[in-house]
């Protein structure tokens, strides 16, 4: 029996996708989602094929009848109206942008493979739309990539220019794959000649921590983000992590901050247990926040959070002129992680302290979360990280640095 406007809008989603004809061919298909697309099925050369000709209510049933109709006739000339639309669909693809490209590439590629798109997004939009995003991606060729990344290597930042190198291998790989070109033009370029990662082995000596905590407290950077660093290197946490982080997962009384699931890097959610030095902190971010709900709000909105390369900026400014060697944010956690074995706590503890996955069988075994241990870890290493100041000679290094940690009763 022929399908009614009554009888599709009487349709509802089951726990399995099912399927409900028309008449001719045309029937349409029910997902448990409760979206309904249309379908044309018919046979060619004693093959059967079916056509999507679009969605319902978008699409209605007068006008699928329409389209069934079209492409009955294909079928009657011995035309496939599948291999007619997928051959259209190539033309047009063919003839993308860069720029129109990238969009699906992100949509479709990166957004399944990470959560955080911020560095490969804000490379596409800073260095490979301005240079090649209006030309179609056919046209690409290898001296434009090459331009592009070696623009980067000129400006003296090789590590970066890998990255760009890698954004752009990736979308002409889907481009491949897409049929939209026959060779990936990046591939000219192997990321030797470009840039050679080197494995990060930088953990700070605790003379170096004391140098670091007293240049940025001195400088002239932000007091949030003189704050920020001094709190990762308490927390050990990510520097995403604190960035994104909001007021209502930061419990002061129970000394606990809970990273929510969208800001871990694990998937997982993770408790990090405050020290009294890293509550006296959170409590002067929250007199800095002015009422923003981020706990480190960004300096032109209360209500996004700074830059994920902001950090980073400062700490390179607090260390301008110092003797100590360069390291990177995600350094002070490796140097929490390689202080606190060589002081004797176990692995296991630090590497959950750290929201690390614990591998192996190990790793699929051990489900304990080591909470006292984790809270006796934490405090000890603020504890350490206080001493080394307040040991200094430099008697004001302390009062600049620490403020008033400890509690009066």
């Amino acid at each position: 029996m022929a399908l009614t406007d009554a009888a599709l809008k009487a349709l509802k989603p089951r726990e399995k996708t099912y399927t409900v004809a028309d008449d001719r061919g045309l029937y349409v298909e029910v997902f448990p989602t409760g979206g309904m697309v249309w379908r044309y099925r018919y046979r060619l050369n004693g093959k059967q094929e079916k056509l999507t000709l679009g969605k319902y209510p978008a699409l209605t049933l007068k006008n699928a009848r329409l389209k069934r109709d079209e492409a009955a006739q294909l079928v009657v000339l011995g035309t496939s109206p599948a291999d007619q639309k997928q051959r259209a669909k190539a033309a047009a693809d063919s003839q993308a942008t860069v720029a129109e490209f990238g969009e699906r590439f992100f949509r479709e590629i990166v957004a399944k493979d990470r959560k955080d798109l911020t560095i490969p997004r804000r490379y596409f939009d800073k260095a490979i739309v301005p240079a090649i995003g209006a030309k179609p991606v056919s046209e690409v060729t290898t001296e434009d990539v090459r331009a592009i990344v070696w623009k980067k290597k000129d400006e003296g930042f090789d590590a970066a220019a890998g990255q760009i190198r890698g954004v752009l291998k990736r979308l002409f790989d889907f481009a491949m794959t897409a049929g939209l070109v026959a060779n990936n033009p990046v591939l000219a370029l192997p990321m030797r000649h470009v840039h050679k990662a080197k494995p990060r082995e930088r953990a700070l000596s605790p003379d170096e921590i004391r140098a670091f905590l007293q240049a940025a407290f001195e400088s002239n950077i932000r007091r949030q983000f003189k704050i920020g660093l001094h709190l990762i290197l308490l927390t050990m946490v990510r520097k995403s992590e604190l960035l994104l982080a909001r007021w209502r997962d930061v419990h002061l009384e129970q000394a606990e901050w809970h990273i929510p699931v969208e800001n871990s890097k694990t998937g997982k959610p993770h408790i990090v247990y405050l020290s009294r030095q890293a509550i006296v902190l959170f409590e002067e971010l929250k007199k800095l926040a002015s009422g923003s709900e981020l706990v480190m709000p960004g300096r032109s909105s209360l209500s996004k959070p700074f830059a994920h390369n902001a950090i980073n900026s400062a700490l390179k400014t607090a260390l301008q002129g110092q003797a100590v060697p360069a390291f990177t944010v995600h350094d002070l956690r490796r140097t929490a992680s390689t202080l606190l074995h060589e002081n004797g706590w176990p692995s296991d503890v630090v590497e959950k302290a750290m929201n690390h996955t614990i591998g192996g069988v190990r790793g699929v075994y051990n489900r304990a979360e080591y909470e006292p241990q984790r809270r006796e870890m934490l405090q000890f290493w603020a504890d350490f990280i206080e001493q080394l100041l307040t040991n200094t000679t430099a008697e004001v290094a302390g009062k600049v640095l620490l403020g008033r940690f400890r509690r009066v009763a």
